[in-house]
């Protein structure tokens, strides 16, 4: 366990420093393409340089201040009324309990669709937020199951890691909308219009690249395993694999898909909810190891397990 969470603080690290290099080397094809001439394409290229550095220096910074309060704003999760979901806040408290951690906030999303997740960049500043569906269908047992996961991922910086690359690929998928659009709304006219306008449109390509390919498959290659490591270390905390089991049965048997989610939280929730989505381009995102698998995997343990 202690491995794996400065594996991951280590991965954190490799991943904000990644972003920077691959945000600084679009800045420097930016500059060298548009450059005045060519005495001076060297000086634009460290312009670009470091320019672009410093956007992504600060796009992680915000990550720190406020990711995860953006991606429960993104998700549509509201604090859990303490009367109204009084269980779930139990189990929370109960499983912090047992991970040694603070209590994590509490989090409601209005969706029917059963699904959790966690987020927050240290267990410090740690929220688990739950779907008004998943708290309709789980007995307590169950909801330990799920909330133990959740709280594995927090215990094992598994959230920040995810936090971290979220943030990032969506900070480069906004810029790059932004200056789409511009492209086709700017009227720029003189001697320097069209160089700005090529500009404009190589930025916002590199940016789509990043967002759209590179990023999801650095995030794509974090994510599989956490899942089932965190099943395993949620068991450790529980004592008992039939929660988590049974809830994972649930889950498969959902057949309603997530209207909260995007992209970029999809990898956070414990059922990935691109799974439920019937258009092939969602499974090209897939971040999560198929749920059958898990099942297959805590069936094994409960039939070794005394009690379960």
């Amino acid at each position: 366990m202690l491995e794996q969470i400065a594996r991951n603080k280590r991965r954190s690290a490799i991943a904000v420093a990644g972003f920077v290099v691959v945000w600084a080397a679009v800045g420097a094809i930016v500059g060298a393409l548009f450059a005045g001439n060519a005495s001076s394409s060297g000086g634009g290229i460290v312009a670009g340089l470091v320019v672009a550095a410093l956007v992504a220096l600060v796009g992680a910074a915000f990550v720190y201040s406020s990711g995860a309060r953006l991606v429960l704003a993104v998700a549509g999760a509201h604090p859990a009324d303490g009367e109204r979901f009084v269980q779930f806040h139990h189990v929370v408290e109960a499983m912090a309990i047992s991970a040694g951690l603070p209590k994590p906030a509490v989090y409601v999303v209005d969706d029917p669709s059963p699904n959790a997740f966690a987020t927050g960049v240290s267990p410090d500043r740690a929220a688990i937020t739950a779907t008004t569906g998943l708290l309709q269908i789980l007995n307590r047992e169950e909801l330990e199951g799920v909330v133990s996961h959740e709280m594995s991922h927090i215990k094992n910086y598994d959230v920040r890691l995810i936090l971290i690359m979220t943030t990032l690929i969506g900070f480069a998928a906004v810029i790059a909308s932004v200056l789409w659009r511009s492209v086709f709304v700017v009227r720029l006219r003189g001697r320097n219009g069209a160089p700005i306008l090529l500009m404009m449109l190589v930025t916002a390509a590199l940016l789509t690249l990043v967002a759209v390919i590179v990023g999801p498959l650095i995030r794509f290659a974090l994510s599989r395993s956490r899942e089932e490591l965190a099943d395993m270390s949620g068991v450790e905390l529980t004592r008992n694999p039939s929660g988590l089991l049974h809830a994972l049965q649930k889950l498969e048997a959902n057949d309603q898909p997530f209207v909260s989610f995007n992209h970029a939280t999809a990898a956070m929730c414990i059922d990935d909810p691109l799974q439920h989505h019937d258009a092939w381009f969602h499974h090209l995102f897939d971040t999560h190891p198929p749920i059958g698998d898990r099942i297959a995997i805590l069936q094994r343990v409960a039939a070794t397990t005394p009690g379960s």
